[in-house]
């Protein structure tokens, strides 16, 4: 099949304020894109999204939502295509990443990471389905490496992420044929702010392809995945070998 031509055709990207989400969104509008910029409270970093898109080629429109709030997260999929027409791509990227050590799991710190990882993308999903079964569309989900490797200190987390894959294969199968719905899982392309130049390159010797990885490269195997038309119920690891070690 030929690969599908995504110029003219319209995504939401949640979390596209800044990081990944950023990156997503202009490689998107370097492919001729209309972006709908999702944010929850970073106004002026998903402005500078929008002008990126737009100056990579594509066009943006920013969109405010606190995906915590299932009704908001089905809300923001109406704005969306509602902004643009209709929907052909959805990328659930927006979300919540916490360290905690085992004992310090309680009942908030289980919801805060399920509900924004798992619970908020199965409803932006199911909101999004209908548009994406008219044009042809598809979802990709931002998992994570965790999911195949789990990191220690971040259980919740781990948890809601091998959740959030397990849901991306289950809707391939409930949304076939009409929508496809993929992963991509980045393992180490960006550091959490505050890591040391020691710590950050000890990381890095543990990649085979290392030292660390780029949310350009996320990006790119997003664009793979939307535009590849016999591919539904996949994960792609980003992680430059890391699960091998």
């Amino acid at each position: 099949m030929a690969a599908i031509e995504l110029r003219g055709r319209s995504a939401l990207v949640t979390g596209a304020a800044k990081r990944v989400g950023r990156a997503i969104a202009v490689a998107l509008g370097g492919a001729g894109m209309r972006v709908a910029v999702h944010y929850n409270d970073s106004a002026s970093e998903a402005a500078e999204t929008c002008r990126r898109v737009a100056a990579a080629g594509g066009q943006a429109v920013a969109l405010s939502a606190d995906l915590r709030d299932r009704a908001a997260a089905r809300k923001l999929v109406d704005d969306a295509a509602g902004a643009f027409g209709g929907l052909d791509l959805l990328v659930g990227n927006a979300a919540g990443y916490e360290r905690l050590a085992f004992s310090a799991v309680d009942d908030a710190a289980w919801d805060r990471m399920l509900e924004l990882n798992l619970s908020a993308q199965f409803a932006l999903a199911s909101r999004a389905a209908p548009h994406l079964a008219t044009s042809r569309g598809s979802i990709v989900f931002v998992t994570c490496a965790s999911a195949t490797v789990p990191y220690a200190n971040h259980l919740p987390y781990v948890v809601a992420k091998g959740g959030l894959r397990q849901l991306m294969r289950t809707l391939a199968l409930e949304l076939a044929p009409g929508v496809r719905v993929n992963a991509v899982a980045p393992g180490t392309v960006l550091l959490p702010d505050g890591v040391d130049a020691a710590l950050a390159e000890r990381i890095g010797k543990r990649i085979p392809l290392g030292p660390i990885g780029t949310p350009e490269d996320v990006a790119d195997a997003v664009l793979f995945l939307a535009r590849s038309p016999f591919i539904t119920g996949h994960e792609i690891l980003v992680d430059g070998g890391r699960n091998l070690t």
